[in-house]
């Protein structure tokens, strides 16, 4: 690719913002994606067609987190790839994820249609969501290569030094969204299938928009797919297996951490959802320059540049400190304001903004987690960063909130939170600093 997305040299403070901020965008428009189709599905069709989409969901993630862990695995091989300047290794390896992820694609999106029912029987779904829940899931099933072929050709540019590029296909896929969910939900009278039909048209046209981009225009060098070699399939699993258990991590985790929220009762539980709907918006710069430095760290390992690993880390704690402490004044600020928007009943209101006002104080430190652990990954220590996930949500997290909680009642919720991210952001600079990963060779000399 042109030599600006070339990480190994360069003003690298630079290089990071620039960088960072289109991620930054395209992970608003994936967060307004999923708000935008929540808005119409439960203004449209009401509370049990919205519950019969959430239910839905939470099965699509729980069976594809397997396969997100293998596309997030892209983003080190292909980058140190990029690095080495090894054009033959980045093409085989391209062609290693193309057919492993197309052959996962089309086998979870078989078994997910014939068993959708199956899933949301495990998952006690009521028997008023049931018919909804399953049409929406068959189809969203089927749509399954679309979503992945278009955040692979995404992890594609990132891993080579280009982030405009990917806002463009997911701009494609929100707008597109925005159009077809009314239209097919109400216009064409379709229900809740209609809304993961438009799911998968925006998919599949942003998927189809990228690969005709990538094509014509030769950016990436991808190649007529053939089976790949042992070793590639080999590394690519290496790294997507603790990849896709990180999820399952994080995903458990926060559901611990909402049994314990659940304890104080109903108002507790709107504030706290409403808290969480900000915090998803709040750390989207910090989730973005986290993915940011392991792209530059990765093809500076590649090119076995060290001191500009060590740049990149030091830069990006600096940049992340800069914008969360600022992102933090203004929640502590404006917090009720925000808490406002999804709720009003008073006392959720109270919960939500006593919550962020506290867990805001340590938004700087999470961000310290996604860098630190963003240049470990690069140099693919998947299984080392699943660890830090380990610790930082079941040995850190979930113990200091429910034993917070219990001290101090509900307000012990952000106080064990708060003291968890602080405390795992120094985890994750002991092993950052003392430990083995730069030791990691993912690539035969």
């Amino acid at each position: 690719m042109r030599k600006k997305h070339d990480f190994t040299e360069g003003n690298i403070f630079k290089q990071l913002i620039l960088f960072s901020w289109p991620i930054m965008l395209a992970n608003l428009l994936q967060t307004s994606y999923q708000f935008i189709d929540s808005l119409w599905i439960g203004n449209l069709l009401g509370a049990n067609a919205l519950g019969a989409v959430a239910v839905s969901s939470t099965i699509l993630f729980t069976v594809l987190s397997f396969v997100i862990g293998l596309n997030n695995a892209a983003l080190p091989i292909l980058s140190q790839q990029k690095g080495m300047g090894n054009e033959d290794g980045l093409k085989r390896y391209l062609n290693a994820f193309v057919v492993i992820l197309t052959t996962m694609a089309l086998c979870l999106g078989a078994m997910g249609y014939i068993f959708a029912d199956k899933f949301l029987l495990l998952l006690g779904t009521p028997e008023s969501m049931m018919s909804e829940a399953t049409g929406y899931l068959r189809i969203t099933f089927l749509g399954i290569l679309f979503l992945f072929g278009y955040n692979f050709i995404s992890t594609v540019f990132r891993a080579l030094g280009d982030s405009k590029t990917p806002m463009y296909f997911v701009a494609v896929a929100v707008l597109l969204n925005v159009v077809l969910d009314p239209l097919f939900i109400a216009g064409f009278n379709w229900g809740v299938e209609g809304a993961a039909i438009a799911t998968v048209a925006s998919q599949g046209s942003a998927f189809l928009y990228g690969l005709i981009f990538v094509l014509r225009r030769r950016l990436v060098p991808f190649s007529v797919p053939r089976l790949p070699a042992w070793k590639e399939v080999k590394l690519i699993f290496n790294l997507g297996i603790p990849s896709g258990l990180q999820m399952a991590v994080i995903s458990a985790g926060s559901a611990a951490i909402m049994s314990v929220v659940t304890f104080f009762g109903g108002s507790v539980v709107a504030g706290f959802g409403a808290a969480q709907r900000l915090d998803s918006l709040l750390l989207l710069p910090a989730q973005a320059l986290g993915i940011t430095v392991t792209s530059m760290a990765g093809q500076n390992i590649g090119a076995n540049n060290w001191s500009r690993v060590k740049k990149i880390a030091k830069y990006g704690v600096l940049y992340n400190l800069s914008i969360m402490v600022t992102i933090g004044i203004l929640v502590v600020l404006f917090a009720e304001h925000g808490v406002r928007l999804f709720i009003r009943e008073e006392e959720a209101v109270q919960f939500g903004t006593k919550y962020l006002k506290i867990v805001a104080l340590c938004f700087p430190f999470l961000g310290i987690n996604f860098i630190l652990n963003g240049i470990v990954r690069a140099a693919g220590a998947m299984y080392q960063v699943l660890v830090l996930n380990i610790i930082s949500f079941w040995v850190l997290r979930y113990p200091l909130t429910f034993s917070f909680s219990r001290l101090f009642g509900d307000t012990g919720i952000a106080i064990g939170m708060g003291t968890s991210l602080f405390i795992s952001s120094i985890v994750a600079f002991l092993y950052f600093r003392y430990g083995k990963w730069r030791e990691i060779n993912l690539f035969e000399k």
